[in-house]
């Protein structure tokens, strides 16, 4: 695989990291509209309100809504939404309400090394020593989460399941995205974001029938109280986040990106100290600074 011009590789490092920092944002504030909706019914809130906002997006900078894409890349990118979004985040918000925001950050160092692995698999993507050391330091810092959860007297199946359920949610992100790189270069990023938040939609739609408590997992979209949170939420995390998240694993290398949107780790971690008041303990500032040189040196070109 060719890779693309040294400007679109600088301009995709630049969406990734940006990425990241939008994606710390809408965490914090997830974590508080978790408290009172339920998993599901945040994802599928989150999501129809992101289509909301890409829609007229796409309308404004002229783009049609229905390209001429081959069938298959509009159904790669349907299924990539389904697993990047309608099972991914729905696993995410189950960790963020068993762990917190900052430990459910550090759990999520599991999403680049799954991505440098699934593009070694599928894309044919070749990392340096130094850049797989620096995944290896991104994975070591998920060996503190059982350290701090234990000092903050997280229940103990409430810690497994967390652990469990963020680290699935990586591998389902990860392959959502790293199996439509190759027809991201070919479709506007805008339009393969809208058509991934419909697929993700339209499964978590499908589910409801099934729910046995469909009625209180929807009830409280309807509380006008809960919009405080989750109207940024969803500008943050399923509309500015995604779309530079898209950009970025589009121009850029997917391990890259990857590693470079890992950074978020950092930003979730002080966001949460200062604004949830969660606690900024020496294991995950060492967690921190772990992520932060693994992404460092996993993002350079030696």
């Amino acid at each position: 695989m060719l890779d693309p011009p040294g400007s679109a590789r600088s301009l995709g490092e630049i969406l990734a990291l940006a990425s990241g920092l939008a994606w710390a944002v809408a965490v914090v504030l997830f974590r508080v509209s978790g408290r009172s909706i339920h998993p599901v019914g945040l994802n599928l809130g989150k999501n129809v309100l992101g289509l909301v906002m890409i829609v007229p997006t796409l309308l404004l900078l002229g783009e049609p809504l229905a390209p001429l894409v081959p069938a298959s890349a509009t159904g790669l990118l349907l299924l990539s939404g389904v697993l990047g979004i309608a099972v991914s985040d729905t696993l995410f918000f189950h960790a963020l309400n068993r762990l917190g925001a900052s430990l459910t950050a550090i759990v999520d160092c599991f999403y680049s090394p799954f991505v440098i692995a699934l593009s070694f698999v599928l894309l044919g993507e070749r990392l340096t020593l130094v850049q797989l050391a620096g995944a290896g330091l991104v994975i070591s810092a998920i060996l503190t989460v059982t350290k701090e959860g234990k000092l903050e007297k997280i229940d103990r199946r409430d810690l497994a399941l967390g652990i469990l359920y963020g680290i699935l949610a990586m591998f389902f992100v990860a392959l959502g995205i790293v199996m439509v790189k190759p027809v991201l270069g070919t479709v506007s990023v805008f339009w393969a974001t809208l058509v991934r938040m419909a697929g993700g939609t339209a499964a978590l739609a499908l589910l409801l029938p099934v729910l046995r408590n469909r009625r209180a997992v929807l009830a409280p979209l309807f509380d006008r109280r809960n919009w405080k949170a989750l109207v940024p939420a969803a500008f943050f995390g399923a509309y500015l986040s995604l779309i530079l998240w898209t950009g970025g694993m589009k121009y850029a290398k997917a391990s890259v990106a990857a590693v470079l949107n890992q950074l978020n780790t950092i930003f979730i971690v002080i966001i949460a100290a200062v604004f949830l008041k969660e606690r900024l303990t020496g294991w995950k500032i060492l967690a921190v600074v772990l992520a932060f040189v693994g992404a460092y040196l996993a993002s350079k070109p030696f």
